[in-house]
């Protein structure tokens, strides 16, 4: 082994991609446990100001690089992700590390077991560096609902990094880690993926397992890969993807085993759909300038660009919190003090246990989606609330497929507003909601979907834009955003 860091960009790990990494540590350029140290430092340098990470699994970590050393002395062929330091977002189970979804109430929570997508990266030789911040169990855009801490965006410290993966969202643009994992319930991969200016993938329901993710809306919860590059993301998404027995909801069919061998082959002849229904009066002016420009350099390369209208998208919003929230209180029934999470160091009974624990153990966020969802599913609302929001999602899914029917993906923007300031909009749960409006149609479709940058304001906040593509249609949109990524060749 070198006795150095000597890749493309020298010594500064931040700059390191994946494939970078992994193909340095697998020819025997460097070593993994070099890598792994170069990133603990990193971490350790970087993320007091940022505050992204709520465990650093060093031991476990340099274990696991060691691991992987050997297992390249030995003559053994090494993983698609030899040495490549993985952070996983904290409502992922880590075998033997803490889990907490960043809540009070599962604080001192250490799985048994690893999440599926978990072993998937330890399967491919990646190295688990650490688990990061979140909304407490993935309820909010802003990572300000955290029971621990804030995080803050790495572009400009005073502003939010999105949520609810915003700690995973963060430890990429730092250049702490070059991947991490998040999950994305309605944009929480994408939303924060364009708050810090990296690629967040949420794919189609059921390409990824979610057993081991800790469920806030089971219908509509996805892990998915975070990374600085389009081609990251790719490569993330080829270890990550596949059927689980161990997952009803998996997909039974064939997975695509090489997303970043296509990426090259160019966008020619796509057909791309704008929808109308995303450039209204709350879409700031710098984002919709940015996607735009966008969409004419997708043409420019040979893509045949339309704007279309969707009318069921104006009722997205409203519809994805009845359903989310009414999945959110059946899910988090479970921690009540006697079966799982928090319990009260003082009861006179049952009952109070159960409402102390609760009490004490969730917050305000967490409260207000539990109390909105047990109210839609109540007798004498469920017909008009809960029963109404499926009937609509049933709409838009006809809808979207009516779109892809003539098209091969959706263009929009990702989020409607640019990174907000630090406590601009905790006071107002409406305005926080709003900053989905754009993500919620995909996950009630169960579609695949892709932010990547597209440009910055006037005040060098990241812009990102949004592709969707058909069910199990991860190809194309990552043919796309790469093809963007290339011709924009913004700096990272």
């Amino acid at each position: 082994m070198s006795g150095g860091i000597t890749g493309t960009h020298g010594n500064d790990f931040g700059l390191m991609s994946v494939r970078e990494i992994s193909a340095g540590v697998a020819a025997g350029r460097y070593s993994a446990s070099e890598i792994t140290r170069m990133c603990v430092e990193r971490i350790k340098s970087t993320d007091g100001e940022t505050g992204a990470f709520l465990t650093v699994c060093e031991e476990t970590a340099i274990a696991q690089a060691k691991a992987v050393d050997e297992k390249i002395r030995s003559g053994k062929k090494p993983g698609k992700l030899a040495g490549v330091p993985v952070a996983v977002k904290d409502n992922i189970c880590t075998d033997g590390i803490r889990t907490t979804c960043a809540s009070r109430m599962l604080e001192d929570y250490i799985p048994p077991y690893n999440a599926t997508v978990v072993e998937k990266l330890i399967s491919e030789d990646a190295v688990i560096i650490g688990k990061t911040n979140m909304d407490e169990f993935a309820m909010g855009s802003s990572t300000e609902n955290s029971a621990f801490k804030i995080t803050r965006n790495p572009r400009d410290t005073d502003r939010v990094p999105g949520g609810s993966s915003g700690g995973s969202a963060a430890a990429v643009a730092a250049g702490m880690v070059p991947a991490a994992l998040g999950s994305d319930t309605g944009g929480s991969i994408r939303q924060p993926a364009a708050f810090c200016g990296i690629v967040g993938l949420k794919p189609t329901y059921g390409l990824v397992s979610r057993y081991g993710l800790i469920a806030f809306g089971s219908s509509l919860d996805q892990v998915g890969p975070m990374t600085k590059t389009v081609e990251d993301c790719a490569l993330m998404l080829e270890v990550i993807q596949g059927m689980d027995v161990r997952d009803s909801t998996s997909h039974r069919g064939k997975y695509p085993q090489d997303y970043a061998g296509r990426l090259g082959e160019g966008i020619r002849d796509f057909r791309i759909a704008v929808l109308k229904e995303f450039f209204t009066d709350g879409l700031d002016g710098e984002i919709a300038s940015a996607v735009r420009d966008s969409a004419r350099r997708l043409e420019g390369l040979g893509a045949a660009v339309d704007e279309v209208s969707l009318p069921a998208a104006g009722d997205g919003l409203a519809a994805y919190y009845i359903i989310s929230s009414a999945e959110a209180s059946s899910n988090l029934a479970r921690y009540d003090g006697i079966r799982y999470g928090h319990r009260p160091k003082e009861f006179a009974d049952v009952d109070e246990l159960m409402e102390k624990a609760r009490s004490e153990g969730f917050g305000t966020e967490v409260k207000r989606r539990i109390m909105l969802g047990t109210y839609a599913l109540s007798s004498g609302y469920y017909d008009a609330y809960y029963k109404r929001a499926q009937k609509y999602r049933k709409l838009l899914r006809s809808q979207l497929a009516g779109v892809f029917e003539k098209y091969d993906l959706i263009l929009g923007p990702t989020s409607p507003v640019l990174p907000f300031r630090i406590g601009e909009r905790i006071g107002d749960p409406l305005s926080m909601y709003l900053a989905d409006v754009y993500t919620i149609i995909v996950n009630l479709a169960g579609l695949p979907a892709i932010s990547v940058p597209c440009g910055s304001s006037r005040d060098g906040l990241p812009i990102g834009l949004q592709l969707i593509g058909p069910h199990f249609g991860e190809t194309v949109i990552l043919q796309a955003a790469y093809a963007l990524e290339q011709e924009l060749k913004l700096e990272p």
